[in-house]
Parts: structure tokens; sequence; C-alpha cells
């Protein structure tokens, strides 16, 4: 059964600095760019946007150091100021490395709980979104209220993913569609049944998305993306239908519980005495 093509279409908005009303600015957007939501779309919405919009903006100067931060300041060689956010908002820290902290922060492996301090004026910080996946589903009832549309909505961010360099795009949260596809029980191409697949559908198309919202000076907080195939509903999400607890994450345990013992032979060891073994 063929597909209409893919599109991801950039929606450029002004670029904001105080709370602001992100429904307004969305539908001014849509009408300067010239381009409508349609029955089915997906819109793909910058998290730091959609978190200036709420007020999530922290002065550094009104942040209070407490004897943790400091310690993890010291530890860690980064800001005081930036660690004592992280100590206030992140749900676990792990460790770090000089000047940023690995957190788990509404789901997502992160740095710094998400806390952000690029395009944003100096002495500034940006926070996640407050309640992210109810903030989407309330948008989604926005639109569909003031522009008379069923969309999707994704609040987008960026991540950094282990053992790889560069960003990519993450779903911090969606609204109107399952987040994931479960494929368990489904047959490959050989008639073979999937054990363990499920698709990161949110965080696909959030990667397409960031291909045209960019990183730095582009000022495209949104994007539409169409042609998605998935199904739209009034689900109840959160971030247990997307999230596993980090403690059964595989980088994580694999590098703490799960670690090689001290004197476990080293790697290109190891690999020569399976390659003995298979000769």
């Amino acid at each position: 059964m063929s597909r209409k093509p893919l599109t991801v279409i950039p929606v450029s908005a002004p670029v904001q600095q105080a709370a602001f009303d992100l429904y307004a600015t969305i539908s001014a957007a849509l009408a300067t760019s010239g381009e409508s939501l349609l029955d089915g779309d997906v819109l793909a919405i910058s998290s730091k946007y959609t978190a200036i919009s709420q007020g999530r903006i922290i002065s550094l100067d009104d942040i209070v150091i407490t004897p943790y931060a400091a310690d993890l300041a010291d530890r860690y060689r980064m800001n005081p100021k930036i660690a004592q956010l992280v100590a206030q908002e992140a749900d676990h820290i792990f460790g770090g490395i000089p000047g940023f902290l690995l957190t788990y922060k509404d789901g997502i492996l992160s740095p710094n709980a998400g806390i952000d301090r690029s395009n944003i004026p100096e002495g500034y910080a940006v926070l996640f979104p407050e309640r992210p996946y109810q903030t989407a589903t309330d948008i989604r009832r926005g639109l569909r209220e003031r522009l008379g549309v069923d969309v999707g909505i994704i609040l987008t961010d960026s991540w950094l993913m282990p053992g790889r360099l560069g960003t990519t795009g993450v779903a911090l949260a969606t609204a109107g569609f399952k987040p994931v596809q479960d494929e368990r029980g489904k047959f490959d191409l050989f008639g073979n049944p999937m054990q363990v697949t499920q698709r990161g559908i949110a965080d696909a198309i959030c990667q397409a998305a960031q291909l045209v919202m960019g990183e730095r000076d582009e000022a495209t907080p949104l994007a539409i993306v169409r042609n998605t195939g998935v199904p739209l509903g009034d689900f109840e999400l959160d971030v247990d239908d997307v999230a596993i607890d980090w403690r059964q994450c595989i980088y994580v345990q694999s590098l703490t519980a799960g670690r090689l013992a001290d004197d476990a032979p080293p790697a290109a060891a190891a690999n020569g005495h399976q390659r003995e073994i298979v000769r």
C-alpha cells in the first residue's frame, strides 16, 4: 500500500525572551509563513520556546548556592549556580565530566537536567517546560479550539546519543498519538516473529523536524510534519508511555552494575580470543 511522502515544513517565529502567548504566536507564525495546519499533521514545537512561553526563565543572580551544589561544582569544575539549578531540577544525578552533570529528567538522560543557556540573554537560563505531557495536551486542545484542526504535538529537544558525536532530536513530550509503536509479535520479511522491537515513532518524527528547525540562530521553533501516518486520538499519555526506568537502561546499567570486573581482559584481547575459538 503506497503512502504519501513525508513532508516537513519549517515555520519561523519571533525570538522571545519572556513569557508570551504561545497560541497567538503559533497562529501568527502560520499566517506569516503562508502555511496552515491540516487534520492529521504533527506540529513540532521547540521545548525551549514552550518553556519561555511559560516564563521558565531563571536569572542566575537569584540563585542561592547550597553546600551540596558547591560540592558538585567543585568536583566537576562547573559554574556553582548551574550546579544548584541542576540539583533542584534533576530527578537523578549520575555523575559528570568537567562542566556537565549527567542527569535523568522527565524520562530523558540529559546533561544538566536540560537546562539551556543558548539563545537566551547572558546571565539567564531556561528550564524544561513545566509538566511537559500536560503542556503538550493543552497545546493540542487549544489549537483544536482556536484553529479547528486535529493535530499531534511534539515538544522537541536535543539529545546526545551515547558514543556518538553531535546532537539529535528527542521528543520531550507528545500529545495526540502514541509515541511508541509496538512491533512485538509481528513478523519480519522472513516470517520470524519480532521479539523486542518497539519503534520510537515520536523520536523519529522529532528528528525529522529538527533537520529544518536548527539549533543556532535560525529562529525556527516550529515545524509541521505531514503524512506521518500516525493515527491521532485523545490518548492519555505521560512519561511512562515512552521512558523506561533508568535502572533498566542498557547504557546506565552496563556502565554501573553491569560493568566488567577489574580483572576482565581488554576488549581487543577478548576479541582475539573469540577469533581463535572460531578458527
